[in-house]
């Protein structure tokens, strides 16, 4: 595996959006594209599962913080990438079924066992491997499930356009609104449409929402009536949060975390996007929900 390799598979391990460009070029190349393809399903697999037992372990708090959460989520990618496409594991039983259902034929020596000596997956087996990925991943709410199938689409075209990952937008959106059951409302009850809690400040001319919320003054709690920002629809509260993060001098330092998201929470928190002293560990644990989700998506969409 070459450099450019290398770098994609360690992103795949980490995030679900970098496997869709792997597969499209697998539609459109080689059996070897097809094979690294199904290797990387295989390492989004054993990360999920490395992540859920490392998660069932207490830790003991002495010597945790948000540093050695980042050095443990990188150790964690490395090894399932490492785990990852050996002879006769689960990407030979992958990569053969894409194979089949791109009308590939795969040659001998097109496999990692060195030929294809797998049949393609049934139905029963898909089925199975679906239901192990979702017994060793830490089962999200249905109303998490279903504030990231509702904005994915939106979040991945900004992403496009501005480099932000998907999962951090909708991960941070799932944080500011519970998940799609805290909007900000209008006076009149309807929803502003702001997913990012933003706010409205001298410089805004769009509509406004007058609400109580909650702010930490060196670390207290404190209810105060606060103005947002309103917009027409929640494609364009992505847009403008993706504007403030790309163009505000005061987060210029968060477009150059987006390789972690522990980093970007972190960053967003130092630049004081919110007053909460815990911020940047709650929108970790929000994005980490997001990117399991996406990932579920994923791998449903492939297997059917």
């Amino acid at each position: 595996m070459n450099i450019a390799e290398n770098s994609i598979s360690n992103a795949l391990a980490a995030d679900a959006n970098s496997l869709g460009k792997l597969k499209l070029q697998a539609g459109r190349d080689s059996p070897a594209a097809i094979r690294e393809t199904a290797k990387q399903f295989e390492s989004l697999f054993m990360r999920e599962l490395i992540k859920s037992m490392r998660e069932a372990t207490m830790k003991s708090g002495m010597l945790d913080n948000a540093g050695s959460d980042l050095g443990t989520d990188l150790l964690d990618q490395q090894f399932a990438v490492q785990m990852s496409g050996q002879p006769g594991g689960l990407s030979d039983l992958i990569a053969a079924q894409l194979a089949q259902q791109m009308g590939v034929s795969l040659p001998p020596g097109a496999l990692s066992a060195g030929k294809l000596t797998t049949p393609p997956m049934s139905a029963m087996q898909k089925s199975s491997s679906l239901a192990a990925y979702s017994a060793n991943a830490v089962k999200p709410t249905s109303s998490q499930g279903q504030f990231v199938e509702r904005h994915t689409a939106s979040a991945m075209r900004i992403e496009r356009e501005t480099g932000i990952p998907a999962s951090y937008m909708v991960g941070q959106a799932g944080h500011e609104t519970g998940w799609g059951k805290h909007n900000i409302r209008m006076r009149d009850g309807s929803s502003s449409n702001n997913l990012f809690g933003i706010k409205a400040g001298a410089g805004w001319k769009g509509p406004v929402a007058e609400v109580t919320t909650t702010e930490y003054v060196n670390g207290v709690a404190e209810k105060r009536v606060a103005k947002f920002r309103a917009y027409a629809s929640t494609d364009e509260s992505f847009r403008d949060y993706a504007r403030l993060i790309t163009q505000s001098p005061r987060y210029a330092q968060v477009t150059q975390q987006t390789g972690s998201a522990q980093a970007f929470a972190s960053s967003l928190q130092k630049a004081g996007y919110a007053t909460d002293p815990h911020y940047a560990t709650k929108l970790s644990r929000a994005i980490e929900t997001t990117q399991r989700l996406q990932q579920r998506m994923t791998m449903v969409a492939s297997a059917s």
